[in-house]
């Protein structure tokens, strides 16, 4: 069933305006992360203090109709706040990867399911194993697997 309710635009400026330009163009514009020419996808999920819904730019890093989303913050110490999110609503999740937003089942992977998609995620993005070497020993990099419901 579709993710319903209030949207609370990021404070982001940048992810605030790719997200509306995604959307507004069904995919067709604001289509790729900033400068890397690397392509989004734009992950919807109720938030886990508000209940209200947020919106974000993740890469798309998609295998045999299965999504990742990778939780590197850029390499920063702390989680994104759309780990949580999914954590405390994993039932309230959609993915738009072109023309319209689908609902997606969503789980945290671990262990060797976790290191097969983090293996794809680094070969979508070299970034991430950047991420992976700068946090070792602060935080393991959160990875969700999303499948179209």
């Amino acid at each position: 069933m579709p993710v319903e309710g209030e949207y609370v635009p990021s404070p982001s400026d940048w992810v605030r305006e790719q997200v509306t330009e995604y959307e507004a163009s069904g995919g067709a514009r604001a289509n790729t992360l900033r400068d890397t020419g690397l392509p989004i996808i734009i992950l919807t999920a109720r938030g886990h203090k508000t209940g209200k819904l947020r919106k974000w730019a993740l890469m798309r890093i998609e295998h045999e109709g299965e999504y990742a989303l990778v939780g590197s913050r850029g390499g920063r110490p702390e989680n994104p706040q759309w780990v949580y999110n999914l954590r405390a609503n994993p039932t309230e999740v959609m993915i738009q990867d072109g023309p319209a937003p689908f609902d997606v089942e969503i789980r945290e992977v671990s262990g060797g399911e976790r290191g097969e998609w983090f293996e794809r995620a680094k070969n979508t993005y070299s970034g991430f194993a950047k991420y992976e070497e700068a946090l070792r020993g602060i935080r393991e990099i959160p990875v969700f697997v999303a499948k179209k419901d």
